[in-house]
């Protein structure tokens, strides 16, 4: 039974992948289990600068999922490199995907150039969509030009595979994807949050100090999986899918749909274990389901 697959140019022993935030820079999950199970993963969204993030409170659960606005709290791409990779070294011995947000073209570019000299970073990850963050993120992956011109940057000054993450808060998910492509992108990740809130009844005000955050877990696979299936019709390039990811199950259905790699995020907030409980479920799925190789089911709901 095969389980690997080629994730722009790069083998990866199977299509698991914690998503960004959600796994913070490895260590702390490799106290739990052996992460170098994982297919890989994306280390938690990185800056030029250091970001405090947003006001507290942040986080409100929902049903079948939950709202975060964060807001990219990390400690800067200079002390990733000097401090969080060499520490993840001792624990994961394959390439690790690099998330980069950032507030102008120039930001993307700085941070994903420095982050593309670092030898464990096999991939970058760069988030345009980020609903969470003023005046920043979401800008860039609602719009088709602004999605391609930074695209363009990072690529003219790295040499590792650049996959682009959009946002599902637009009209056209297609649009913006295939202006990636031909861009230069080498994939697209889909998809980041939704923009959700709650409001709580005691106070009468938004739950969360940000009033809205980025809606993720069960209740958006549906829309996640639409867009990928929209996208797969479209592109060329690797899709790695995401938005509820919670089993094996749903790696399948989203691999069905047209992804190569599926990146599981709020799930590793509700069970530290989901992603090594997916991987160890994946050659059982397998089997119920006649599929010998997960390479041939790509796209195979087309």
């Amino acid at each position: 039974m095969e389980m690997s697959v080629d994730l722009c140019g790069i083998r990866i022993d199977n299509p698991v992948i914690p998503a960004s935030g959600t796994f913070g820079y490895g260590y702390e999950f490799a106290e739990t289990y052996d992460i170098n199970c994982l297919g890989t993963f994306s280390f938690k969204g990185t800056t030029k600068e250091p970001r405090f993030g947003n006001p507290t409170p942040r986080i409100a659960e929902c049903t079948a999922g939950m709202i975060n606005a964060v807001g990219l709290q990390n400690p800067g791409v200079e002390a990733v490199i000097n401090e969080e990779l060499p520490k993840l070294k001792t624990c994961f011995d394959k390439p690790v995907m690099a998330n980069v947000s950032g507030f102008s073209v120039e930001d993307y570019a700085y941070t994903c150039e420095r982050l593309d000299n670092e030898e464990q970073v096999g991939w970058l990850e760069v988030n345009v969509s980020c609903p969470n963050v003023h005046g920043g993120g979401m800008s860039f992956g609602t719009d088709p030009k602004s999605a391609a011109e930074v695209t363009r940057a990072v690529k003219a000054v790295t040499t590792k595979p650049v996959i682009i993450k959009l946002s599902p808060n637009v009209t056209d998910i297609v649009a913006i994807a295939k202006a990636c492509e031909d861009a230069g992108a080498d994939g697209i990740s889909l998809i980041n949050t939704l923009l959700g809130m709650r409001i709580d009844l005691r106070t009468k005000k938004p739950v969360i100090a940000n009033k809205m955050g980025g809606f993720s877990g069960p209740a958006i696979k549906p829309v996640a999986l639409r867009m990928v299936y929209q996208c797969y019709e479209a592109l060329k390039i690797p899709i790695i899918g995401m938005g509820g990811i919670s089993c094996a199950e749903d790696v399948i259905e989203f691999m069905l749909a047209g992804a190569t790699a599926c990146e599981v995020g709020a799930q590793n907030l509700v069970d530290p274990m989901a992603s090594k409980k997916i991987i160890d479920t994946l050659p059982e799925v397998m089997n119920k389901y006649g599929i010998d190789n997960l390479k041939d089911i790509i796209g195979g709901a087309h």
